[in-house]
């Protein structure tokens, strides 16, 4: 494994391969370098056959922000955009290309790119978290990276349409009423469970593990293929010209 990403720290060991999502230290906030580098992560964890098991959480009472009224969505060109589309469809790809089970330790509120914890094996989640898409509807900018596949996914189509165009916050409880989380545990016994559930999927065959983890993710895998470029074409669209009125306006 690669030794130094900025926003994640990564420990391997003995299959176990444990992710901690941060900014200088402190919570992930969101940005065009974190968006490129997490791709570039799972890129890297995809192409690893090593890698038996996965750990992901973040850093502190926060999985990742910042809250929808901190962020100003950027005014892009086209060329702009594409290292976007580019670097948005690497991440999911990637994220799903993993091979290996995948445990997820939402530990505070998943403001900004919440699908990628839901998109786990295993979903652990800390009593005072929730998840919103703070990210694009509420900034005007189209839901279309990923969160329009994965939220009808889990959601069903009518709820989830209501959570991307409302900006609704799910806490806790209401996410594993809904079926988007399995366990719901104080903060500092998220490691410690999703270890425990770790080494119990480590006794398992390598290639029971791998297969299982392929055949789980191939019906959103193959939705995601379908449905991804065409989110990401209508989100740049409405974002090109967000920045064409802004310019015209000036």
């Amino acid at each position: 494994m690669k030794t130094e990403y900025n926003h994640a720290k990564t420990e391997f060991e003995n299959g176990l391969l444990e992710i901690t999502f941060h900014t200088e230290g402190g919570p992930l906030l969101w940005s065009g370098a974190a968006h490129d580098e997490l791709a570039e992560l799972f890129g890297e964890i995809s192409r690893n056959p090593d890698v038996r098991v996965v750990i992901m959480t973040g850093t502190g009472d926060t999985f990742s922000g910042p809250p929808a009224e901190d962020f100003k969505f950027p005014v892009l060109d086209p060329e702009q955009w594409e290292g976007i589309r580019w670097h948005g469809e690497q991440l999911v790809m990637n994220l799903l290309n993993i091979q290996a089970p995948v445990i997820a330790c939402i530990n505070g509120p998943a403001l900004r790119h919440p699908e990628i914890p839901l998109f786990a094996d295993i979903v652990l989640a800390a009593a005072d978290s929730g998840i919103q898409d703070a990210g694009h509807f509420l900034v005007n900018a189209v839901p279309g990276d990923g969160m329009h596949i994965v939220f009808p996914a889990l959601l069903g189509m009518n709820r989830a349409r209501y959570f991307l165009m409302t900006g609704q916050t799910l806490n806790a409880q209401e996410c594993k009423d809904l079926g988007l989380v399995s366990e719901i545990l104080p903060r500092e016994e998220l490691l410690p469970r999703a270890r425990e559930l770790a080494a119990k999927l480590l006794t398992k065959n390598p290639l029971m593990l791998r297969y299982t983890r392929n055949l789980l993710v191939h019906q959103i895998k193959t939705t995601v293929h379908e449905l991804l470029g065409y989110g990401l074409a209508l989100e740049g669209l409405a974002v090109v010209d967000q920045g064409l009125k802004i310019r015209q306006d000036a």
